[in-house]
């Protein structure tokens, strides 16, 4: 694919919210991806991306991303903040992710010319591409899980046996920190959510380093341009006067699987992850139906009228029934009106070891994946 420029605010506003349809409820929040983007645009730089061909095999690539809960702050919380001196934040989700591209390099000894973001959500992925950009490091078009997941393992480089650590990690306060070495994956994100958590917050990460070869092999391409047109296919759709649900399934290949209002939610600030469910109550065609989801950050387990029914690793995405706009969960809210879309995973996290990092048991429900298009024959 060629190069991609954003050139205006409608086109960073139309790639944000082609993020946030993929991140399926999490990866952070819109407002602020578009935030991060629009910083940079208003300072002159070009906002963009590269085709991951035009890498050279022997450059470094590294993986900026934002750890820990997305889960909104009660008045407790702020209140334990406070007496940690936690209440004048000095860096935005931008400049945590690229103060901690910078600390990986200044750790490693290496320059890092290329980046690759870990996942397509509204605040993550933009905001690891203007952190890039802020320090002039190029984008590349593709990422490492096609949507987005809550845990680091859940990644493309894992499934190809690349190397995570050493991972840089910057908080919102100032706090930085530099994971040297792990024993595994999940003993990495065990100590990387524990840092976030101990800020209450998200932190700004980097780590899998790779070269330009080893990057071409695990990425996901293509992805940054896919939102953006999928994006801009929800805006363009309300603007004629169509229905952007209808839209999206029919381009997409996916389908809609209720329509209906938030009729119940209940989540938790857990472990670093903001985890509960939410419930939509059919109307109209959708009447006497009822979908329940359980997400943890994501969406990632649904169950139809009480029977298990579409789960993890293939995508369910809440949007505005009337706009198509996509939902990130700490803003869903009862009496919502809402439409649930369903698509395909990525082929690559299905087959047996995709499916064991993403499938239902990898969330400790003992289930069997079933495809969502056998489960909707």
């Amino acid at each position: 694919m060629p190069t991609v420029t954003l050139k205006t605010r409608q086109d960073i506003e139309d790639f944000v919210r082609g993020c946030a349809f993929y991140g399926t409820g999490g990866g952070g929040l819109p407002k602020n991806g578009i935030e991060s983007l629009v910083s940079e645009m208003e300072k002159g730089t070009e906002i963009g991306w590269i085709d991951v061909n035009e890498v050279p095999d022997d450059a470094v690539t590294a993986c900026p991303f934002l750890m820990g809960s997305i889960a909104p702050h009660t008045p407790e919380v702020l209140k334990e903040m406070e007496g940690f001196g936690l209440t004048n934040p000095v860096n935005k989700e931008k400049e945590r992710l690229g103060k901690a591209l910078v600390e990986l390099a200044e750790y490693t000894g290496k320059k890092i010319e290329y980046l690759v973001p870990i996942e397509l959500g509204g605040a993550n992925t933009p905001g690891g591409v203007a952190a890039g950009l802020a320090n002039g490091i190029k984008p590349i078009d593709g990422d490492y899980t096609g949507r987005a997941i809550p845990e680091i393992p859940q990644t493309t480089p894992y499934l190809f046996g690349k190397k995570l650590w050493p991972i840089s990690s910057v908080d919102e306060w100032g706090n930085v920190c530099i994971i040297k070495e792990a024993i595994n994956y999940a003993m990495s994100e065990r100590i990387g959510k524990l840092i976030s958590a101990g800020a209450y917050g998200l932190s700004g990460d980097a780590g899998f380093l790779m070269t330009g070869k080893d990057t071409k092999e695990v990425i996901i391409p293509g992805t940054l341009t896919e939102c953006y047109n999928v994006g801009k296919l929800i805006r363009e759709a309300r603007e004629a006067g169509k229905d952007p649900v209808a839209e999206l399934v029919s381009s997409l290949g996916g389908w809609v699987l209720i329509k209906g209002t938030v009729s119940k939610k209940e989540w938790e600030d857990k472990l670093g992850y903001y985890w509960g469910t939410h419930e939509v109550t059919g109307e109209g065609d959708y009447a006497n139906n009822t979908i329940k989801i359980w997400f943890k950050n994501e969406n990632h387990i649904s169950w139809k009228n009480g029977e298990v029914f579409i789960t993890s690793p293939d995508i369910i995405t809440v949007v505005d029934a009337v706009t198509g706009e996509p939902y990130a969960n700490p803003v869903l809210q009862e009496g919502d009106n809402v439409a649930v879309i369903g698509l395909k995973a990525r082929p690559v996290f299905r087959n047996e070891k995709g499916i064991g990092i993403l499938g239902p048991k990898a969330f400790g429900y003992d289930y069997e994946y079933v495809p969502i298009e056998e489960q909707l024959k």
